[in-house]
């Protein structure tokens, strides 16, 4: 018995991708005001905890700022816009 089998591809259509220039790095954090970014993956907020432990160690006259995205996977312009205004870098933690 023949039949026809319709199959579907499920990754679908891949966006087109533009790169972008990475940005400038700093000479250094002193001073500088750093926005740790937990993005809610698992274990993100350990992650950013740990890291601004480290970074507090060593760069002692860095301001480091926790902050989180409204939600995990949805653009947070007004998070973005504040890191912008008032932040000389931000690191993103994506957890493990």
């Amino acid at each position: 018995m023949k039949s026809k089998v319709a199959v579907h591809d499920p990754r679908g259509y891949p966006p087109k991708v533009t790169g972008k220039r990475l940005a400038p790095r700093l000479e250094s954090l002193q001073g500088k005001v750093v926005y740790l970014v937990d993005c809610l993956f698992d274990n993100s907020d350990v992650f950013i905890g740990q890291l601004g432990n480290w970074l507090g160690e060593r760069f002692a006259s860095a301001d480091l700022r926790l902050i989180k995205p409204r939600q995990s996977w949805v653009d947070d312009p007004d998070m973005r816009a504040r890191i912008e205004a008032d932040g000389d870098a931000a690191i993103l933690g994506v957890g493990l």
